[in-house]
C-alpha cells in the first residue's frame, strides 16, 4: 500500500527546495557557518547572552538598572560590529526580505495573509 502525497504538500516541498537554492539562502547558510566556526564570535555571543539573561532576571525582580541595560546594549553593539556577525545579520535580513516576498505571492490570491494571521483568527 503506497502513501499518496497531497499535491499542496508536494508543492510545499518544491517551494522549500527552490528557496534553499536561492542566492539569499545560500549566503545565509555560508554566513551562519562562518559565525558558528569563529571562536571569538561565539565567545562574544555567550557574553552578550549572559549579560542579557542577567538583565532580564533583574528586570523581572524589579532591580534592573540603567547601567545593566547599557552593558547589554554595548555587548550587542560589539557583537554586531564583528565582521562575521555583521555579514550574518545582513544575510539574515536579505533572506527574510525574500521570504516576505514569497509570503506575499502566496497570500495574494487568498483572503488572508499567512504571515500576519498565523497566530489568530477572525480579527476585524
Amino acid at each position: 500500500m503506497s502513501v499518496q502525497t497531497d499535491p499542496l504538500e508536494e508543492l510545499g516541498h518544491e517551494l522549500g527546495d527552490a528557496i534553499a537554492s536561492t542566492p539569499e539562502y545560500e549566503a545565509f547558510e555560508e554566513a551562519k557557518a562562518g559565525v558558528e566556526a569563529d571562536d571569538d564570535v561565539q565567545e562574544q555571543i555567550s557574553e552578550f547572552r549572559q549579560l542579557r539573561d542577567q538583565y532580564m532576571q533583574a528586570r523581572q525582580m524589579g532591580s534592573a538598572s540603567e547601567e545593566a541595560l547599557q552593558n547589554v546594549q554595548a555587548a550587542q553593539e560589539e557583537l554586531h560590529s564583528m565582521p562575521k556577525m555583521a555579514a550574518y545579520l545582513e544575510a539574515q535580513e536579505e533572506l527574510t526580505d525574500r521570504l516576505e516576498a514569497v509570503n506575499e505571492a502566496i497570500s495574494e490570491p487568498l483572503a488572508i495573509d499567512f504571515g500576519g494571521e498565523a497566530g489568530g483568527c477572525c480579527h476585524d
